[in-house]
């Protein structure tokens, strides 16, 4: 599963480029570029995927990414349209060779070093920085770099941030298989809720299962149902949170023929039991 590569252009007389993105949904493939990237959600909800980590996201959401970390966002079936976002890509050098080695910034450079795991920032993090990056949309050139200068010292200041590849990822470099990663997303996004086995994906990506099993966990770092099974948790947590169902019922509407087996899985992801998590949320929202 290799994803595609994208091409940087900056905006005319800027070293970087901002830009507002909306869409019906967001469908961009599993893609890197060697540029920095600062993502923040503005509309939508769904799934997160950077390197080797999938997680939920909804509006508020805040990342930066190193450079060459494939990454994606995807809406779930039920995600109500339009998605929008704002996104910051910049290259390494981008105000020169060296810049990141001046005194002022060194938290800024400790940053960057730490954005090739991918950083998810706090919901109060975002809830500062958004209407920076949506001023700087209408900024002339250099109280534009002003101010983004300013939104990397205000992250680099935060302390307490998700790491999102606590190990790192080890990403080869290929365009050859772009198309069965973006393949499986879309099959598992689809179809989460039925049967799902190595066959018809490895058929779908024709591939015998051997070869697209041992594929899948060398590219992802982790085996195929490893994966499969964080998608189903994540979407077990959504409906957990945004229905009244039974924790039966979300079990066999993710897929799981077995609530037991669905609560020991959600369990190992999730750090609690199904009905812990939708209480210790309730709870939180009741507070705030």
């Amino acid at each position: 599963m290799k994803a595609q590569f994208e091409a940087f252009q900056p905006l005319p007389d800027s070293s970087f480029r901002i830009f507002w993105y909306e869409v019906a949904e967001f469908d961009a493939p599993w893609h890197y570029h060697p540029e920095y990237e600062l993502t923040v959600i503005l509309q939508s909800e769904g799934i997160r995927y950077v390197g080797n980590s999938m997680e939920s996201f909804e509006a508020g959401d805040l990342v930066l990414l190193g450079p060459n970390l494939p990454h994606c966002w995807k809406n779930t079936p039920d995600s109500a349209g339009p998605a929008s976002s704002i996104v910051v890509q910049w290259p390494g050098e981008f105000m020169g060779n060296g810049w990141q080695d001046v005194e002022e910034f060194k938290s800024v450079k400790r940053l960057l070093q730490l954005a090739g795991q991918g950083i998810r920032f706090g919901q109060d993090v975002s809830a500062r920085v958004t209407p920076m990056l949506a001023e700087m949309l209408e900024m002339q050139p250099f109280p534009r770099l002003m101010k983004f200068l300013e939104v990397l010292e205000l992250l680099a200041a935060v302390k307490n941030c998700h790491f999102l590849c606590e190990q790192g990822f080890a990403y080869p470099l290929n365009y050859e298989d772009n198309q069965r990663i973006n393949t499986v997303y879309n099959y598992i996004r689809e179809h989460y809720a039925g049967h799902i086995t190595l066959a018809t994906l490895s058929s779908l990506v024709c591939m015998s299962e051997e070869s697209f099993s041992r594929f899948f966990s060398r590219t992802m770092q982790k085996p195929l149902f490893t994966f499969l099974n964080e998608y189903r948790i994540n979407m077990a947590s959504k409906m957990l949170i945004e229905t009244d169902m039974q924790v039966a019922e979300i079990s066999f509407a993710c897929g799981y023929e077995s609530p037991p087996f669905f609560f020991r899985q959600f369990r190992k992801f999730g750090g609690m039991t199904p009905a812990a998590y939708r209480k210790q949320f309730r709870t939180m929202e009741a507070g705030g």
